[in-house]
């Protein structure tokens, strides 16, 4: 199945089914009001959305509506809790390299995770907010499964049974204020405003063999003003796969429905594939070269992160967002 939400005006928006090929889409509201109430009752739902979504691919509903992706909000608004891991050790070691460091040996054996905002999260078209260029705007390529209920404890075994949904995301980052804040040991926090999510999540079973349980063996694509940025695997080089994030996450809490864990940025051992973040590009200048020559993020440039599948068929939905500032800064 694959789900959207409808700008409505109010928080939490009107989730929609949206057929297979993402071009039409019913209103699911009579079933569960938001996606987030889906996921509360799943058991409950997943059967009745499922015969809408069959509706949906059939065509053949006096309430079919052509899908409009500016009008989308992100499948969740606001989720209960964002957690980001660092699965793709690549993207970790070409940073410290170019600062002279090494990777220390326990990064490959327990991932790293921070907890990111989940309130509010941006639609796929919408606007990444920026107050200064001087804060190192930066997009960040990533897939993210939402789960549903997850007891505290749970082996990594068990942890796949509760992945309701799988979905693209723009981590977005803040480069310049990351070192000031790690510095006071504490982690994130200001660098790391809002996130972007895909027009429409999705059951895992839409990916097909891509899919095996743990990870997505499909290529991600990201874009920056239609110069391609990187278009890496994201089923290959995964450290640490999604059941065992799941595992370290609820380690010592329960997870609740509608939890978000990230992948941390796509990235692969094979520099051919390209970047998955401006940061790691400029990792690699500064690594060939001795200094980075790539810009970050500028107000008015454009981002777009997308996935097809082995026939070309977009099976997300593109994130396609404008970088701009901070409307009442643009007034002074």
């Amino acid at each position: 199945m694959k789900f959207a939400t409808l700008k409505d005006g109010t928080r939490d928006g009107c989730l929609a089914v949206v057929s297979r090929d993402l071009k039409h889409a019913l209103k699911a509201d009579h079933i569960a009001p938001t996606l987030q109430a889906a996921l509360d009752d799943w058991e409950y739902c997943s059967p009745q959305l499922e015969q809408l979504y069959n509706e949906v691919n059939a065509g053949q509903s006096s309430r079919l509506f052509e899908l409009d992706v500016k009008q989308l909000m992100a499948p969740l608004p606001r989720a209960h809790q964002f957690a980001d891991g660092s699965s793709f050790l690549i993207h970790a070691e070409l940073i410290r390299k170019s600062r002279g460091q090494d990777l220390p040996d326990w990064w490959k054996k327990e991932p790293l995770m921070y907890q990111g905002c989940s309130d509010p999260l941006l639609g796929p078209c919408d606007d990444v907010v920026a107050i200064s260029e001087e804060h190192g705007i930066d997009l960040e390529m990533e897939i993210a499964v939402i789960t549903g209920d997850v007891p505290v404890g749970i082996e990594r075994d068990k942890a796949s049974q509760h992945i309701r949904l799988i979905v693209l995301m723009n981590d977005v980052s803040l480069r310049e204020l990351i070192p000031a804040e790690l510095g006071k040991g504490f982690g994130f926090f200001q660098s790391k405003p809002p996130s972007s999510l895909s027009p429409v999540a999705i059951t895992p079973d839409e990916l097909g063999e891509a899919w095996d349980g743990r990870r997505v063996h499909l290529a991600c694509s990201a874009w920056v003003n239609g110069d391609l940025l990187g278009q890496p695997n994201a089923g290959k080089d995964m450290q640490f796969d999604f059941p065992r994030l799941i595992a370290h996450a609820a380690k010592t809490r329960p997870l609740s429905a509608g939890t978000i864990i990230g992948s941390g940025t796509v990235s692969n051992r094979d520099r051919s594939t390209g970047a998955g973040c401006l940061f790691e590009r400029r990792a690699e200048e500064i690594i060939h070269s001795g200094e980075p020559k790539t810009p970050f993020l500028k107000f008015g440039d454009r981002v777009k992160i997308e996935m097809v599948d082995g026939e070309g068929r977009s099976i997300f939905g593109a994130i396609d967002q404008t970088i701009a500032q901070l409307p009442s800064l643009q007034k002074q």
